[in-house]
């Protein structure tokens, strides 16, 4: 059984930096397709990026260039460095791990398909 912790969310302005990140136990990443998804009020859970088993990455066309996912497989801790942060980033932000091959990790399908999810951490740009 995989457990998945976030921390890092906090309040922040407009133009701001933070750095999410998503401790794993139970089970190493090596092989997972891993992802960070968001849900602002009054919104539906959208994805963020994605990071593959091989290192590949993929970004919603609304963080391209400001933010960054990463992983340490070593310490089994997914990142998520947001930069330039704008007020409509603003969202419970939270991690996913173990999604089956041929899914697109930012689709609408993944977040069914997303074997395991965090608990969330607050982000607040004002």
């Amino acid at each position: 059984h995989v457990q998945l912790v976030e921390s890092g969310g906090n309040s922040v302005q407009a133009g701001g930096s933070l750095r999410l990140s998503c401790a794993a136990s139970g089970h190493t990443y090596l092989n997972y397709c891993l992802a960070w998804f968001r849900l602002a009020s009054g919104n539906e859970r959208e994805g963020v990026a994605a990071i593959d088993s091989d290192g590949s990455t993929s970004y919603a066309d609304s963080v391209k260039g400001r933010f960054t996912i990463s992983k340490d497989n070593a310490k089994n801790i997914l990142y998520l460095q947001m930069d330039s942060l704008k007020p409509e980033d603003t969202a419970m932000y939270y991690c996913a791990a173990d999604l089956p091959r041929g899914v697109d990790p930012l689709g609408e399908d993944a977040i069914k398909e997303f074997g395991y999810w965090g608990q969330g951490t607050q982000v607040t740009v004002s």
